[in-house]
């Protein structure tokens, strides 16, 4: 059901407002100002197709949440007590009175995540984008240059060896044997977990054919129990053979894969992840998505975050981030720096430039270009203090929505940053002007009489 709208209680009437407690030249306050929130009362309004039932939270508060819960990193339930504790929190989810029970539980975040999807939280994106020019963070004519590159945003998952997840298939096959009441014939929770520890150990040592021999019989235990549970699932209704096969399908596919497939599983509770190589000594492989991330050329702030499931070739994602820069900024770039991993790839009406290029460069493009690096550290700060380093959300669409809050998070982060600053400058001419003016000062002292 649609939200309702709010109508003060008649215990509200002997409170004492929010905006009368808390300090209104507050970066929080200023900021929430700068957002026109009525966006995701028109733009949400899809996501509501029954009139029946309990009325929905307001989309204010939860836009509102989620970008508090992306700007300071936040887990769900860290978000919903910190809002239960800072009033300038409740003040930014418009809030009127200082609340002290939660507004929803934390639980509540993930369906309302899933029900705005990638499509919903694209407004959250572009809103801060409209609140950067309103706060002259940002001028017009920076989104003409715009600078684009991959990342890597890793998913919450153990480092994948194949002891682990043969050890981990085979847990999973004896929870669902439990679960549909199948016995098994053994089910080696004792000889299991020994042979995982072995290959382990056999591998640091560097004894690779005793760690060879070792994978190879865990393999052979996994599929008995495989087997064993395969063979009784005839027995079963068709809800529970339903419920098996998903389980069954991934462990399968986790004894069938070879060392140098592909498509391998990396995770069974996540098989969306991708194994993917970014060329760095520290870290050869990660293990999560790829994502493109734009970011104006002069002020770093972010125009456009997308993840791309597949791990594809860096140049035939560039028309895509093109095109979604121009449509959350509604202006097409003129100009696009990218770095070597885009050669070949050329956009009708934008001229792309790329590191390292000497054809027709002139002095003022060479030291644009130098600046194509600028993107780096705006993707470690969305890293260390967002949450784009460890995805913790569900599947395919977790992915998407997490890295467009990201960029949501780290421009709003931008804007609070140029609110304290300019807070600071006010400040310093304030107290420059009083001490010229001051009669203390040394100037007047020796015009003063004596």
């Amino acid at each position: 059901m649609r939200p309702k709208g709010k109508h003060p209680s008649t215990g509200d009437l002997f409170q004492q407002p929010l905006a009368e407690l808390i300090n209104l030249k507050h970066p929080l306050v200023k900021l929430a100002t700068l957002i026109d929130w009525s966006v995701f009362e028109t733009r949400w309004a899809e996501f509501f197709p029954s009139h029946t039932g309990r009325p929905a939270s307001s989309p204010r508060l939860i836009a509102g949440l989620l970008y508090l819960q992306h700007t300071f990193a936040c887990s769900d339930e860290d978000l919903i007590w910190t809002w239960v504790e800072n009033p300038y929190w409740q003040h930014f989810c418009g809030e009127t009175y200082f609340q002290h029970q939660p507004p929803i539980d934390p639980s509540s975040m993930t369906r309302w995540r899933q029900r705005v999807g990638e499509e919903g939280v694209e407004w959250l994106l572009t809103e801060t984008i409209e609140a950067a020019r309103r706060g002259k963070v940002v001028k017009a004519k920076s989104f003409e240059k715009i600078i684009i590159d991959t990342t890597v945003m890793e998913k919450a998952v153990a480092y994948p060896t194949d002891s682990r997840l043969l050890e981990r298939g085979r847990q999973h096959l004896v929870k669902l044997a439990d679960a549909l009441g199948i016995t098994l014939r053994q089910n080696y929770n004792r000889e299991a977990p020994r042979l995982a520890a072995q290959v382990g150990r056999y591998a640091h040592a560097k004894q690779y054919r005793r760690m060879k021999a070792s994978l190879k019989s865990l393999r052979t235990l996994v599929g008995r129990v495989w087997r064993d549970i395969d063979r009784k699932l005839d027995c079963q209704n068709e809800v529970q053979s339903a419920k098996a096969a998903s389980i069954l399908g991934r462990v399968k596919r986790l004894l069938e894969q070879k060392p140098k497939d592909k498509n391998k599983l990396y995770s069974l509770h996540a098989p969306e992840v991708e194994c993917i190589s970014k060329g760095k000594a520290r870290q050869p492989y990660e293990f999560g998505v790829k994502v493109t991330v734009a970011t104006t050329h002069k002020e770093g702030l972010v125009v456009g975050m997308r993840s791309l499931p597949g791990n594809p070739y860096d140049g035939h994602t560039l028309p895509e981030a093109i095109e979604q820069v121009s449509i959350l900024t509604a202006q097409k770039p003129k100009a696009v720096f990218v770095d070597k991993g885009y050669r070949g790839v050329s956009v009708d009406g934008v001229t792309i430039w790329r590191s390292g290029q000497k054809r027709g460069v002139t002095p003022s493009i060479r030291k644009a270009i130098h600046r194509r690096s600028a993107v780096e550290p705006a993707i470690g700060h969305m890293k260390n203090e967002g949450k784009l380093r460890r995805n913790w959300l569900k599947g395919s669409l977790g992915d998407a929505l997490n890295a467009v809050l990201c960029g949501a998070g780290h421009n709003l982060r931008m804007i609070l940053r140029a609110i304290r600053l300019f807070c600071v400058w006010i400040l310093c001419v304030w107290a420059f002007v009083t001490n010229s003016i001051n009669p203390q000062c040394s100037k007047y002292n020796r015009l003063a009489p004596a």
